[in-house]
């Protein structure tokens, strides 16, 4: 096959966004695209070859699965190892657990479906996972355990029954992809039933560059056609972001982009000898050894920081991942090639003992729940992953749907309803704490906020899960109808979910508006229709936050040796990074009181992460179970719900409950924030 120096330099528009998109510079929040160009490229490639050597007669299974191995096994062996001295020294033992389970999962390549099973890939928490890149790889290797084998069986067909095949999967795919991106999106993203259709546009391509028909067109036409599809390569990278309905029809841009450079970017166009420069070349032929390293390292770098590194930082670890990609190009991707250096015998046994000790290194740290790695400093976290469990509140069971479980009450006849989300799901331990024996009941569901009329939708969080939030608040509202014992309303969410800068609704009718235009008039009428049933509504504010996550800093400072008083917030940042929260609750204050969580955590200008030894948060906005309830103890939560409820009008302009001035004075800050980059769980 032809060597094209432009698909090299397209693979280098490929990898450099996604290595920028994970070190998180803005201008790059679509670079996650680069992994859809890969599997563009991919499909290309390997079909061509495949059907080059069908039609010679000379393919060969065990051929084509020993390119596969001497192409990927071992350089991502190879970072895979560098990685245990890392996570052995610096992982918490949460996260030791973690890596291993996908130390065993890479080699086996089900890491996608490990990491569909543990987290959102958009998450805050997933970018401390250093192996999670590997779930493209498990993808890929998928769909070519099943697709040569395909057009083995097929090819008997005639290529024109194949092609037929192919383009009816690549249609079902792309209809998953599209009904996946809204109801199932963690799912589409990660697993192999919704990406094949990628694969399959550049196998399409290989079947034309295959079929002895060359496209005949004017070079004007060619010169159009690659820079279009540059065009739409670069829209996808600058202009998508992590809200992007991911991978259904808005995956055609990226890919279709990357289907049109590859058709008509030749060497004698414009874009083409853009593509075949030498610095876009040199990238695109170290790009999967690139690929590989830059998520560990950037892993790595924020687990050994107790605050987020800067940009300057990261910039640093871009050029070092290039640097170690050339390297491992040089020193075991070309030799591992070459036949006359490795045979088939050696590369299968080093393929076969690597991947045993990988998969019974992870399988040990996965039984041991990440404890079994000598850290000099282990004793030190003993215990930590137990003090920053989620908080549910009364339990897991209030978590997720509407639902009258025993567990979620203390009593038959409460006195107190919880409604919320996870931000009202923390308070419950306070609540208690604050009155011991109080009889509760709680009815939350992440990120559905306490409102009545209008549910949140953003990327994840679909029109249909806003119905269905919709639906469970109706029927909070109606078990509150008919609870004559209930009194009191507690309220909570982070609220940025509805108010924040883009926050998106959805209303009654159905139809999708600016959170802002609309969220504090039906927050004001769900709180004159609960006064209407004879409750006091209390609203609570979320914590102070800076964006970061402050329950893991606790722990980083406790396995280093740094004072907790790192990871301190300063409240005047809070406040200015709160401000459309803070606004909105200004106005639910001038009907119903706010109980301002700040006023228990902050204290001359700076909200403590610990308050005598208890660790306040368990992330980036929620409390801990300890926190919740030292803090319930220090404010008296039940007691200001009897304030409110002697007086509600009055109650909602006392002075403790006045919001403050944007910068806090001296002495107890009372900052009315919310933690906006906390999950609304």
């Amino acid at each position: 096959m032809e060597y094209r120096r432009e698909i090299d330099g397209l693979r280098a528009l490929a990898v450099l966004p996604v290595i920028l998109f994970h070190a998180g510079f803005k201008p790059f929040g679509g670079g996650f695209v680069g992994v859809d160009v890969f599997f563009v490229i991919s499909g290309y490639l390997i079909t061509r070859i495949i059907l080059s050597e069908l039609a010679a007669g000379t393919f060969s299974i065990g051929r084509f699965y020993e390119r596969r191995v001497r192409r990927i096994l071992p350089v991502l062996f190879l970072v895979m190892l560098a990685c245990i001295p890392f996570a052995w020294f610096w992982l918490l033992p949460g996260d030791m657990r973690d890596f291993s389970a996908s130390l065993a999962a890479v080699p086996v390549f089900v890491s996608n479906i490990l990491f569909w099973r543990e987290s959102v890939y958009f998450d805050a928490g997933t970018e401390l996972k250093p192996l999670l890149h590997t779930w493209s790889l498990a993808v890929e290797e998928q769909y070519y355990a099943l697709f040569p084998i395909f057009l083995l069986l097929a090819w008997r067909l005639g290529r024109r029954s194949v092609l037929a095949l192919l383009l009816a999967a690549a249609v079902v795919s792309l209809g998953l992809a599209q009904w996946g991106s809204a109801a199932k999106p963690d799912a589409a993203f990660y697993l192999l039933p919704t990406r094949a259709w990628e694969l399959s546009i550049g196998a399409f391509l290989a079947f034309h560059a295959t079929s002895g028909q060359p496209l005949n067109m004017p070079k004007w036409a060619g010169e159009l056609g690659g820079a279009l599809g540059l065009a739409l390569l670069l829209y996808a990278v600058f202009f998508f972001d992590e809200a992007t309905p991911f991978p259904g029809v808005y995956a055609l841009v990226p890919t279709l982009g990357a289907a049109l450079l590859i058709l008509f970017a030749s060497r004698d166009t414009v874009v083409g000898g853009l593509l075949g420069s030498r610095v876009l070349v040199g990238i695109g032929l170290i790009s999967y050894s690139a690929y590989l390293w830059h998520q560990p390292l950037f892993a790595f770098a924020r687990h050994r920081s107790l605050m987020p590194p800067g940009e300057l930082v990261f910039a640093g670890l871009v050029v070092a991942s290039l640097g170690l990609a050339f390297l491992s190009w040089k020193y075991v991707e070309q030799p591992f090639r070459s036949r006359s250096v490795f045979s088939r015998t050696h590369v299968y046994a080093l393929s076969v003992i690597a991947s045993i000790f990988f998969v019974g290194f992870g399988i040990v740290g996965v039984l041991t729940h990440g404890t079994f790695h000598a850290s000099p400093r282990l004793d030190k976290v003993a215990g930590l992953d137990a003090r920053m469990l989620i908080n549910h509140g009364l339990g897991a069971d209030c978590e997720g749907d509407y639902t009258d479980s025993p567990r979620c009450r203390t009593s038959e006849h409460p006195e107190v309803l919880v409604w919320g989300d996870s931000y009202a799901m923390h308070l419950v331990q306070g609540l208690q704490a604050s009155r011991p024996g109080l009889q509760l009941v709680q009815k939350t569901v992440s990120m559905c906020g306490p409102f009545l009329d209008i549910a949140p939708v953003t990327g994840r969080y679909v029109p249909s899960w806003a119905e269905k939030c919709m639906r469970v608040n109706d029927r909070v509202f109606e078990f509150l109808r008919h609870s004559p014992s209930i009194k009191y309303v507690v309220m909570s969410s982070p609220f940025r979910q509805y108010v924040g800068a883009g926050a998106t609704v959805m209303t009654r009718d159905g139809q999708i508006v600016a959170g802002a235009e609309v969220a504090a008039q039906a927050m004001l009428s769900t709180l004159e229709r609960i006064r209407q049933l004879g409750k006091v509504p209390v609203v609570f504010s979320p914590t102070p936050g800076n964006g970061h996550n402050i329950g893991r800093c606790l722990m980083r400072a406790t396995l280093f040796d740094v004072p907790h008083s790192a990871c301190d917030i300063d409240a005047a940042q809070s406040s200015l990074r709160q401000a459309p929260v803070r606004e909105f609750l200004r106005k639910v204050q001038t009907v119903a009181p706010v109980v301002w969580l700040d006023e228990g955590m902050c204290l001359e200008g700076v909200c403590k992460a610990t308050l005598d030894g208890v660790f306040m948060y368990r992330d980036d906005g929620h409390l801990s179970h300890e926190g919740s309830a030292y803090l319930g103890r220090r404010m008296g939560f039940h007691q200001r719900l009897v304030a409110a409820a002697a007086s509600p009008r009055e109650a909602a302009g006392l002075a403790r409950l006045v919001p403050p001035a944007p910068v806090p004075m001296a002495g107890v800050a009372r900052v009315a924030t919310a933690s906006e980059s906390s999950p609304a769980r």
